[in-house]
């Protein structure tokens, strides 16, 4: 059964990323507004209908700040750690709170989903890994480095919402003050592109079909220096960058034939980047 993924936002002003198949469907993280989140998914042809879960990756303001309304209009279960509920101050109905634990698949309908943990400056922060038969696709922005953990994680994936935060020489060279830009680049803050570039380059499976490249940082990056970055060695991927201002569009993701196979399609055919409607 193949899964529809799209990226709501993604970047300091907000991240909410949509992973479903044709029944059920889930959020990763809701830091922009319901009514933004409402506004987009319509505009893109999804149903909050089919979304039967929120899971929350950390406490930062960025992924929380539409929580509340949204789980609550929508009577929407909120899977989260205690350290993270309790850090973000979040007043959400008990009845709707549910815990998870690193590496303990979580059942939400016909989806599972597997959290993870990262490095980041939060106090309990996961990355997540969402599937569906034979497809698998990652949520793995705001990390510190590409740890063991990542790793074995993104080789899983069909497609992912990877980090790639800064360029490293416009972060150096900007006008953050030092120790912003430590924090940033320190091992606990968020993945440059030179970093994010080497796990895809080391570490992608031969079937993964989409790489979208994610919260990128409005001052220390751009979005043309990424693509450009990423095109030279996509191969059979379809790289997108996501929007920190709109939704990008809906992506289809199947299961893929195997490596060899693929290989030799690639020379006939481009893969397909496809619209859920």
């Amino acid at each position: 059964m193949p899964l529809y993924i799209s990226s709501l936002n993604s970047g300091s002003n907000g991240n909410c990323y949509y992973i479903g198949n044709d029944k059920d469907a889930v959020l990763i993280d809701a830091g922009i507004s319901c009514r933004e989140t409402e506004k987009r998914m319509k505009r893109s042809g999804l149903s909050l209908e089919k979304v039967k879960a929120i899971f929350i990756s950390h406490e930062h303001g960025d992924h929380i700040s539409g929580l509340p309304v949204l789980s609550r209009k929508y009577q929407l279960p909120v899977y989260i750690t205690a350290a993270t509920q309790r850090l973000g101050n979040l007043e959400l109905e008990k009845k709707l709170v549910r815990r998870f634990r690193a590496d303990e698949p979580v059942g939400v309908g016909s989806l599972s989903i597997t959290a993870f943990q990262k490095e980041h400056d939060a106090s309990d922060p996961h990355s997540f890994v969402v599937s569906s038969s034979s497809v698998s696709i990652g949520v793995i922005t705001d990390i510190g480095i590409a740890c063991k953990r990542v790793i074995q994680h993104f080789k899983r994936c069909h497609a992912a919402f990877l980090e790639s935060n800064y360029d490293e020489d416009m972060l150096m060279n900007g006008s953050y003050p030092y120790h912003l830009k430590k924090r940033i680049s320190d091992g606990k803050g968020h993945l440059s592109n030179i970093q994010a570039l080497e796990l895809f380059k080391k570490h992608r499976a031969a079937f993964m079909s989409h790489l979208i490249l994610s919260h990128l940082s409005k001052n220390n990056n751009k979005p043309e220096i990424v693509d450009s970055l990423f095109r030279q060695h996509a191969g059979s991927t379809n790289i997108i960058v996501a929007s920190r201002f709109k939704e990008t569009e809906v992506f289809r993701i199947d299961d893929m034939p195997a490596p060899i196979k693929l290989v030799r399609q690639e020379k006939k055919e481009k893969p397909k980047q496809l619209s859920l409607f």
